[in-house]
């Protein structure tokens, strides 16, 4: 009787850690998404402008009051960090941004698209422009490197193993295999595969015979 009380005690700690090791990784996946919108917007003035004063205003508040309010050297250093940071950023860098490209193409969302190869040519690291007409993979340099027709697809999924990841799109009679590496390999392929799923039209249910 003993034994058997004490087994669910000891799964407590292993299934109360395994909850915490996942809600950490969500954690630092959707910290990972932060940052790469931040960066999409790298060369967009507006929203970089906002982002500088936001930092500027967040680390002038945070030097000020724990300074007023005797909490301490250490959110005031912090905040002196960001002010800092506010300062030397560099403007906005002048050419074609992510934000004007999805606008051109009509793409509701921007997903990575891990690494793309195209017949014998090197894998280069991509980003899938979703739009509801086209999924458009474009490289680092945002040139257009595989257009897929939304309406002719015809199987979507992603697959993950331990720290890799793929996204499998076929259409019409071609087939494009996106890779993903990394300890959010899995949830990237996840990701890109419910945005696509999100724009592809549902089937159209069958007719039933006559007389059925």
């Amino acid at each position: 009787m003993t034994t058997a009380a004490s087994h669910p005690a000891l799964s407590h700690p292993e299934g109360f850690a395994k909850r915490l090791r996942h809600l950490t990784a969500e954690y630092l996946f959707a910290l990972v998404l932060l940052i790469s919108r931040i960066f999409q917007f790298r060369r967009n003035p507006r929203p970089r402008m906002f982002f500088r004063f936001f930092l500027g205003v967040a680390g002038a508040a945070m030097v000020v009051l724990p300074l007023g309010l005797g909490a301490g050297f250490v959110p005031a250093i912090a905040g002196l960090v960001m002010l800092i940071c506010a300062i030397l950023l560099p403007p906005a860098k002048p050419g074609a941004n992510a934000s004007d490209i999805a606008h051109k193409l009509g793409a509701v969302a921007i997903v990575s698209g891990g690494r793309y190869q195209r017949g014998s040519s090197p894998s280069v690291s991509v980003q899938l422009f979703v739009g509801s007409e086209h999924i458009c993979a474009l490289d680092g340099r945002l040139q257009p490197i595989l257009e897929i027709p939304v309406g002719r697809i015809s199987t979507i999924g992603a697959e993950q193993s331990k720290e890799s990841g793929s996204l499998r799109i076929t259409w019409a009679n071609h087939t494009a295999e996106f890779s993903y590496r990394g300890i959010f390999a899995g949830r990237f392929a996840r990701a890109a595969e419910t945005a696509i799923r999100g724009v592809m039209r549902p089937a159209l249910p069958q007719r039933r015979a006559a007389g059925a």
